[in-house]
């Protein structure tokens, strides 16, 4: 698989207010099977995630939430 094929998705994150919440976040997706990279923007309430194929949502919304976060969607 090469770079070219990579996804970026840019989702929503409820409840995120310091550099604890973005170093949680960041460990826990960036755990996750196909997850290349991890971007959390505190200002924005973004979290933007590369992976190697389409993101599982579902999944991602998971790990967000069992971190005490809230995964609201995907960015526009």
């Amino acid at each position: 698989m090469s770079a070219a094929d990579d996804r970026t998705t840019v989702y929503n994150v409820a409840g995120m207010s310091c550099v604890h919440c973005k170093a949680t976040l960041t460990r826990q997706i960036g755990a996750l099977d196909d997850v290349l990279s991890v971007d959390v923007d505190l200002n924005t309430g973004r979290v933007t995630v590369t992976t190697t194929n389409e993101p599982d949502d579902a999944l991602l919304a998971k790990v967000v939430d069992d971190a005490g976060y809230e995964l609201t969607g995907r960015a526009v």
